[in-house]
């Protein structure tokens, strides 16, 4: 498993995810609170730039096409449905985990660690529930691989080489 910024703890949650889980509990009426938490051209940037140490590695075309695919007709219902579904994503963490304990999958966990929505405690979870999880805390944001792709890429190639020595181990 190669994971970037994706969630499967409650701690990777950050403070961001307050005004969500009161959206998933009353819909109605925390609706604009989510409409301008996650929909407004605002908190597109700051889903790309966030505490970015280096903003100038984001190119503002990530933003700004996200938020013109966002504001067309229809689409912010649809994202808010998708939103308010997330909350089964919450109740399957879970479930995740245990995978997780029970599998002990290869897992390559690459986070940024400026990520505003989720934590580095999000990350640091996957190490308690597989113990031989590479976790790797990179200069950069929710999506790392616009700040770091060179980094990235060469902590992938080692982590498939390692398992290409494994397997090749294992056959002889």
């Amino acid at each position: 498993m190669i994971i970037q910024n994706a969630v499967a703890h409650e701690q990777g949650l950050s403070d961001l995810w307050a005004p969500r889980r009161a959206f998933w509990a009353d819909r109605v009426a925390h609706e604009a609170a989510v409409r301008a938490n996650l929909l407004s051209l605002d908190a597109t940037r700051q889903r790309h730039v966030g505490r970015s140490p280096h903003p100038e590695r984001i190119d503002p075309e990530t933003w700004e096409s996200e938020y013109a695919l966002l504001t067309r007709p229809g689409m912010v219902d649809i994202q808010l449905d998708l939103f308010h579904d997330y909350r089964t994503n919450v109740a399957s963490y879970p479930k995740w985990q245990a995978y997780l304990r029970d599998v002990q999958p290869p897992t390559l966990v690459l986070w940024g660690k400026h990520d505003l929505s989720f934590t580095v405690a999000g990350a640091v979870a996957y190490g308690d529930d597989v113990a031989e999880a590479e976790v790797h805390l990179l200069d950069a944001g929710h999506f790392a691989l616009d700040e770091a792709a060179p980094q990235i890429a060469e902590l992938i190639r080692g982590f498939f080489a390692v398992r290409r020595l494994e397997t090749e181990r294992s056959a002889e």
